[in-house]
């Protein structure tokens, strides 16, 4: 679930401000895009010294994603899945590895900004998000199963405290793996639920709703 930013357009970045904002502060326009963005750089701040070298920019988090829908090409981990949607541009379908918590008939997952990426470009959004906001039917596999869906970011307080506690809270043993990829030291639970806090809060949530 590494972001994957595109280099946004003037046109991109308006979108931006109207989509994400509002979905993250309380404030409007400018003010809490502004407010948002250096909240994030803080936090990002804040985290880096924990992280390791491997995974720094999105263009590492393209390449890892790229083995895990090989391996993971039959059946996905607990607590992961296969997001397929469909390029803004291409309309064809692109695929990323991400990580998904579900909860009955909904699924949680939230765009990454890696540290080093959200300290230059706190409000940088991946190819994926872009393509869900342009269309938000999407496929999610999740262990041998696939499942059609409608994709949106998640607005409303309560909805993100759920979402924030699914996402924060669950913890899987692949996510120890993840936490060794990431972050420096012995893996803990403990750290992993800092690293999904901080994933969370400085990232895009969204909620998946199955067509169950």
């Amino acid at each position: 679930m590494i972001c994957d930013a595109d280099q946004n357009t003037a046109e991109d970045m308006k979108r931006l401000e109207m989509t994400e904002a509002p979905s993250n502060g309380s404030t409007s326009g400018d003010e809490a895009v502004t407010v948002r963005a250096a909240a994030i750089r803080a936090a990002a701040i804040r985290e880096v010294p924990k992280h390791g070298r491997l995974l720094k920019s999105a263009r590492d988090g393209r390449i890892l994603s790229a083995p895990m829908l090989w391996i993971f090409a039959i059946s996905t981990p607990h607590g992961h899945g296969v997001l397929t949607t469909t390029g803004r541009k291409s309309g064809k379908e692109r695929r990323n590895y991400v990580r998904a918590i579900r909860c009955h008939d909904k699924v949680y997952v939230v765009m990454l900004r890696p540290p080093a990426l959200a300290i230059e470009r706190p409000l940088a959004v991946s190819s994926w998000m872009w393509n869900i906001r342009r269309n938000p039917n999407i496929r999610l596999r999740l262990r041998r199963r696939t499942f059609a869906g409608v994709a949106r970011e998640i607005s409303d307080p309560i909805e993100l405290r759920q979402a924030r506690e699914a996402i924060c809270e669950t913890v899987h043993l692949v996510d120890y793996g993840e936490c060794s990829l990431h972050l420096r030291g012995r893996p803990s639970r403990a750290k992993i639920k800092d690293l999904h806090g901080y994933w969370f809060d400085t990232g895009i949530p969204l909620v998946i709703e199955l067509a169950v």
